[in-house]
């Protein structure tokens, strides 16, 4: 796909308008009583009107139809979203699961992850998520994204993320499949970089925005809109297509991202730094510096410290770690963790290298060393103690149970005359 255009920037003050219609855009005011090209006013709010400027998101949308055209929205019985968690018994034991989360989006604090695998573009069709955020992952297969700000394309290791609210549809180009990552009562940000300085992790200018464009198209046959509402499927009817945006302006929009734009910061002298330093997002809670989500990547890097063991520590954490592999082999486990995958580290349950992964690192050279070349693998971390679904559990061939088998070759290296 090419010819698309995108703004650079995250969280900016953006403003766009089709080159069809110039100068759609008002002038020196949002709602003025005609609107240029006889479109109608709507603001999109990402955030309560009383937010301070700096937390403040909303976008103004200048279209040919308002959204409230639609027929009365009627439950949808179609997937396997959920938000569940009592469904089944939790279990803490490490495993490779494919859906998971904690809260629910009616108290508006929680996180759902998703797996997706599609093989049909949505046609006379969109979603949007009335719960929250979706930072989606793709690992297979590029989507084109057709938003009611303008179109992006996405492709594996790349993301995007479409806020609380904005509709959109999906074209796929074959079989394609990823992750997502929803997020209730909080949007992503950038992490603060602290004494790492003014610069550094995923910049900035590197989010991109796509630019206005719309299709003044009716839909006889009827256009469906989806409505992810408490954690169900709801459809309503109406007779044209919702990408009417011919202008807009704000600081609420899509965006995407590609992870080879990441400036990773590692350790040059000695130890392990913790993964937080990979931190692309984060979707922050009211305690200071602990986050309803982080999304974390471990990108392609050199490895230059001395006297340490390189690969991730062995670790228990008040955390909840969603391991996910978009291509290549993870560093601490190689085998059986494959691309499309997940792995999930249970609040204060033990993980890390296996045992092969141990031994050899144990007894490197310690040289510099190029660290995941080929491969990109992400972790979504939560304060929240997850629950895997039963879809997740129990469905064939979806977990596996002998996960634990790759520590039980470790051994014991205690020696107590060591000097």
């Amino acid at each position: 796909m090419t010819g698309l255009q995108y703004m650079s920037g995250f969280g900016n003050e953006h403003a766009s308008e089709d080159p069809r219609c110039p100068g759609a855009l008002p002038e020196g005011q949002n709602n003025p009583q005609v609107c240029p090209y006889g479109l109608y006013a709507e603001q999109l709010s990402g955030s309560a009107f009383t937010c301070p400027r700096a937390t403040n998101r909303r976008s103004w949308l200048y279209r040919i139809l308002p959204s409230v055209c639609h027929k009365p929205f009627k439950p949808l019985e179609e997937g396997h979203l959920t938000h569940d968690w009592d469904e089944i018994e939790p279990d803490p034991n490490q495993g490779l699961h494919t859906l998971c989360g904690a809260g629910e989006p009616r108290g508006r604090n929680g996180i759902a992850v998703h797996i997706f695998v599609c093989n049909t573009s949505m046609t006379d069709r969109c979603l949007y998520n009335s719960d929250g955020d979706f930072l989606i992952v793709p690992q297979q297969g590029k989507l084109l994204i057709t938003t009611e700000f303008g179109k992006m394309l996405v492709e594996p290791n790349e993301i995007c993320v479409i806020q609380q609210g904005m509709r959109f549809s999906v074209e796929v180009f074959g079989e394609s499949r990823g992750y997502i990552l929803e997020v209730y009562g909080a949007h992503f940000e950038l992490p603060d970089l602290g004494p790492i300085g003014a610069n550094g992790l995923a910049n900035p200018r590197d989010f991109l925005v796509p630019v206005a464009w719309y299709e003044d198209r009716q839909v006889p046959g009827g256009y469906t809109v989806i409505s992810k509402y408490q954690g169900k499927l709801f459809a309503a009817q109406q007779d044209y297509s919702p990408y009417n945006v011919v202008a807009w302006h704000g600081n609420y929009t899509p965006y995407k991202y590609h992870l080879e734009k990441f400036m990773v910061i590692n350790a040059v002298a000695f130890d392990h730094a913790d993964p937080s330093i990979f931190t692309v997002l984060t979707a922050k809670t009211t305690r200071a510096g602990v986050a309803l989500a982080d999304f974390v990547i471990f990108p392609p890097r050199w490895g230059v410290a001395n006297n340490t063991f390189r690969p991730p520590y062995y670790h228990r954490n008040c955390m909840s770690e969603f391991m996910g592999l978009i291509k290549g082999h993870y560093e601490a486990k190689e085998e059986g963790f494959q691309p499309g995958g997940g792995s999930l580290h249970s609040m204060m349950t033990p993980h890390g290298p296996d045992a092969d992964c141990f031994e050899k690192a144990s007894k490197a050279k310690l040289e510099p060393e190029r660290v995941a070349d080929g491969t990109m693998a992400f972790m979504f971390e939560s304060s929240l103690s997850l629950a895997v679904t039963k879809w997740g559990l129990q469905t064939s061939n979806r977990l596996d149970k002998n996960y634990y088998k790759c520590w039980e070759p470790l051994k014991s290296h205690f020696n107590p005359k060591y000097k």
